[in-house]
């Protein structure tokens, strides 16, 4: 009798555990796929993305663009934690100037030896609820690290992001590079001097989804 008294605690005791374990891995299975859900994609569009510069110098202000290669924003709604990367062709900046442009990627930028310059987002911030807001204008800050001639700088970009009913998304930001404290080349000569700052201007067009959550 306590031999099977013993048996059918053991089964009670087993059975227990078999129902925790298999509650435990409803809950993870549930929420976990409800947590994922939360994450939004902001994928640009190279095609219709601006990126314009502006360089202040003694003699006049030179103006030029730089391309995107492609920009994908990932971040939790929740926790605002972010990844993805937004890639720009170092390659291709153009100022109107051959003799000029040949010395900015020769000298300065060495786009050759680095033809990318890469923003890394880290967090999203935003007052908005749902940090993007589904009508009028959000005010989201992006957190990150820009890497620029081979070295990374900490940065956060403000955006003006607005959306439209369906998933068509513009945003826009402007930000300074202060290239020279980065220890990019300066440009400056005997007659020529320019600012240390590089201003920058964004302007971009994407879609926003949601992540497909992995099962």
């Amino acid at each position: 009798m306590r031999f099977s008294s013993l048996q059918q605690a053991g089964a009670r005791q087993d059975l227990f555990s078999r129902s925790a374990i298999i509650l435990a891995l409803f809950f993870s299975l549930a929420f976990g796929s409800a947590l994922r859900a939360q994450e939004t994609v902001v994928t640009l569009d190279p095609a219709h993305t601006e990126i314009n510069f502006t360089l202040g110098a003694t003699m006049h202000t030179v103006h030029g663009t730089f391309k995107l290669k492609r920009g994908e924003i990932r971040f939790d709604s929740a926790t605002g934690k972010a990844g993805g990367a937004i890639v720009v062709d170092t390659t291709s900046g153009d100022t109107g100037n051959s003799g000029r442009d040949s010395k900015m990627h020769k000298e300065i930028l060495e786009s050759q030896k680095y033809p990318e310059a890469v923003f890394t987002p880290a967090m999203v911030k935003s007052q908005t609820p749902g940090i993007i807001s589904a009508q009028g204008t959000s005010q989201v800050n992006v957190s990150g690290v820009f890497r620029l001639h081979g070295r990374d700088h900490d940065m956060t970009l403000t955006f003006s992001v607005s959306k439209d009913p369906g998933a068509e998304l513009q945003a826009s930001t402007q930000f300074q590079v202060p290239y020279i404290q980065w220890g990019l080349k300066s440009p400056n000569t005997f007659l020529l001097h320019v600012s240390d700052t590089l201003d920058m201007e964004v302007h971009a067009k994407g879609q926003v989804s949601a992540a497909v959550p992995h099962p």
